[in-house]
């Protein structure tokens, strides 16, 4: 008998369902004592047991074997690692640890260090228990909060000076059912005073949670074996890396349609995360990347379609989110999101996204110049931005020599800005999450002569080696790179060569650290996406991890504790190989410590620069709250000071435009709800930093002319002589 066929339940009793073929397999794994209250007599509604299939447990063979004998990460399959996949596996299950009691972790713990070897012979069944176990949990907490609703919101206490804890992620389990009652019941106070203070009554109030509990106990009676199958498969490949995950057929399907789970419909890549489906990263030239409301680490709570009601997606499926969120181009789909600046769940916002489909000329690469006069001397900087690394791989192969591509459009926007006499080049790679490896090391060939771009290491220690060959060169002039925290992977190699070679300076904040390479490989049922490579830059230090670290540091409110692979758990470490034999055009140590002064000075006396840090202190002061009050007073009070510091930073900001200064929070938000549907309008802090950019460029310039040219003394010399 299994832990799901023993547990009685107060609310709702699991009802017996047809055992897995592992079931003989695994009778010594199992657990042997019955926990749980007995079940109401006139309840009758109750939960089908999933279990495992013959097809499940021979992909999980699979599975244990490629990661053990073809991942990047030498990693065995030991006591150790079996207690980390359940624990993994809990936080997947109830990363808030708001669904199970410290008795049900005690009892459970019983197979905490068997998973390992179970899992290498594909039996499931242990895995299946505890996933049984957690959805009956949620049922039962489901059914507490419908209950407590129906009594009446007008009854919970608001007077009290209860706080609540605002991410339980590390807490203690609560010890019972009554200790998990009291925290359900701040839980659904919590939610009503964030409603109350958006301006809902009770009325409105009461209708919205219970739709969404009534949505996720819909979800959870109707949990299917494959869910179950994907969260274990996907708690054990973790522990590789986090880029290593399972994909059951139809998440491989989504993913065949369409690589990495780009969404058609809104262009934005989603993953699971817990109860949750997160924004990863917007696609470039995408339907939610030019409405500019949806951000990264964005969690979405419901989708609406036009004209009806929203349907709450907490506990729902990947796949199944996506399919909701497609749908007919021009049409309008509604997405309540808690933001990722939020540290309270239960503080939303809907933006409205036009589906669209994402064409390749919207991702194309762009240009602009900047005017500069600095003692008297007149500077004319040129400024691509890069969204994305792309090729028309179909127009390639079809043999059309117009093809579009990064480095071909790049290198028509040098020679149009080169035409217009610039002075400098400004490369923006801020928010570009990669792409077309190829592209990468092709458009670092545009700025150097020949030689190595980027070096892929394998799990057998073999080291590629990707090169320029082709000596001609686009831009021999000085370069600045942009990057900031969403800057990865092909971006990650393009800054590094550039920084390597001395052929420019980086500028920005830290980028991602994404050093991986993964292929997707058959199985029998379902697709294993595997980490089987690791970049390196020619210096010899991985872009795994560390990612690329500017020379000239620019703070950005993107919160790099949340976002990044150093934030990821069980990343691939950074470390070190052999450099390749490179040139070095410039070496900045000479002017590095001038140039970071007159940026320092700069920023010392910038309103730009003073509000931004204002802004980043701000938000990194939300984060740090760890609690929220449950009492009316303190909570309105501590609303309307947040409220108060938004307003005045944006007010701040328009005075420095001479424009007129907005009268409440509410007129605040209408603007900014019409600037995101203006695709035309732009972000205010990348136009400073943009700026900034060609102001360092000017300072480089007026300390060496010859900055970081890949000509030598001499033929600078000439060069300069011939103009």
């Amino acid at each position: 008998m299994t832990i799901a066929e023993k547990t009685s339940v107060r609310r709702a009793p699991l009802k017996a369902g047809r055992m897995g073929v592992c079931k003989a397999l695994t009778v010594a794994l199992l657990l042997s004592a019955p926990f749980g209250v007995q079940a109401k007599a006139t309840e009758t509604e109750a939960y089908t047991p999933v279990a495992p299939t013959i097809d499940q447990a021979r992909a999980n063979i699979l599975i244990a074997r490629q990661l053990q004998f073809t991942h990047f990460r030498d990693l065995g399959i030991s006591d150790k690692l079996s207690g980390d996949v359940f624990d993994a596996y809990l936080n997947y299950l109830d990363g808030q640890r708001v669904y199970l009691t410290g008795s049900d972790i005690q009892t459970l713990g019983r197979v905490r260090s068997r998973l390992g070897s179970a899992l290498k012979t594909g039996q499931l069944q242990p895995g299946f228990d505890i996933y049984n176990l957690i959805q009956q949990r949620v049922i039962e907490r489901l059914q507490f909060a419908l209950e407590t609703l129906d009594d009446g919101i007008d009854n919970l206490d608001f007077n009290t000076s209860e706080t609540i804890l605002l991410d339980r992620s590390e807490a203690q389990w609560e010890p019972d059912e009554k200790a998990l009652d009291e925290l359900w019941v701040k839980r659904i106070k919590n939610a009503v005073l964030a409603q109350r203070l958006n301006g809902k009554d009770d009325e409105a109030i009461t209708d919205s949670l219970k739709r969404r509990y009534e949505g996720q106990l819909k979800r959870a009676y109707q949990a299917r074996s494959e869910d179950a199958f994907q969260a274990y498969m996907n708690a054990f490949t973790g522990m590789w890396d986090p880029h290593t995950s399972y994909f059951s057929p139809r998440t491989s399907e989504n993913f065949n349609i369409n690589m990495s789970l780009s969404l058609e419909g809104i262009g934005a890549v989603l993953q699971a995360d817990n109860e949750y489906t997160k924004v990863v990263r917007l696609v470039p030239g995408g339907p939610a990347s030019k409405q500019g409301q949806l951000q990264p680490a964005d969690r979405i709570v419901s989708v609406m379609q036009e004209n009806e009601k929203p349907v709450n997606v907490i506990g729902w499926r990947l796949d199944e989110v996506v399919d909701l969120i497609r749908g007919p181009r021009n049409s309008v789909v509604t997405l309540e999101v808690v933001p990722a600046s939020s540290t309270d769940e239960t503080l939303t916002k809907s933006i409205a996204i036009s589906r669209d489909e994402v064409k390749l000329e919207e991702q194309s690469a762009s240009k602009d110049t900047i005017e500069f006069e600095r003692n008297g001397q007149e500077y004319t900087v040129g400024v691509i931005t890069i969204p994305t690394f792309y090729a028309d791989f179909r127009a390639m192969q079809a043999g059309d020599p117009n093809y579009k591509s990064t480095t071909r459009d790049v290198r028509k926007l040098i020679a149009e800005l080169q035409q217009d006499g610039v002075d400098g080049l400004v490369m923006d790679l801020r928010n570009n999450g990669g792409g077309a490896l190829h592209e990468a090391n092709d458009l670092v060939g545009l700025f150097i002569d020949t030689g190595p771009t980027v070096q892929i290491r394998n799990s057998s220690n073999e080291v590629q080696v990707l090169s320029d060959d082709d000596a001609s060169v686009a831009y021999d002039g000085p370069l600045v790179v942009l990057t900031n925290r969403m800057s990865a992977s092909a971006s990650e190699i393009f800054a590094g060569a550039i920084q390597d070679y001395g052929r420019g300076l980086v500028v920005g904040s830290q980028t991602f650290g994404k050093g991986t390479v993964q292929a997707v490989r058959p199985l029998n049922h379902g697709q294993l996406k595997i980490t089987q490579s690791k970049f390196y830059r020619v210096s010899g230090g991985s872009t795994q991890h560390k990612g690329v670290i500017p020379d000239i540091e620019i703070p950005s409110r993107i919160d790099k504790t949340r976002i990044g692979e150093d934030a990821l758990d069980h990343a691939l470490p950074w470390d070190q190989i052999d450099a390749v034999p490179h040139a070095r055009y410039f070496d900045f140590s000479g002017i590095i410590d001038e140039l970071r002064k007159r940026h320092e000075d700069r920023f010392a006396n910038s309103p730009d620069f003073s509000l931004l840090q204002q802004e980043i202190n701000f938000l990194k002061e939300q984060r740090q709250r760890d609690t929220v009050s449950l009492n009316l007073g303190e909570r309105t009070s501590q609303q309307e000071q947040i409220d108060r510091t938004r307003l005045a930073i944006a007010n701040a900001r328009r005075e420095l435009r001479d424009e007129e200064p907005f009268e409440s929070l509410e007129e605040l938000e209408d603007w900014q709800d019409l600037q995101a549907a203006d695709l035309g309008s732009t972000d205010e802090e990348l136009d400073f930093v943009i700026r900034e950019g060609g102001d360092i460029m000017a300072d480089m310039l007026e300390l060496d002319k010859r900055m970081a040219s890949i000509l030598t003394p001499q033929q600078f010399a000439a060069q300069a002589e011939a103009r």
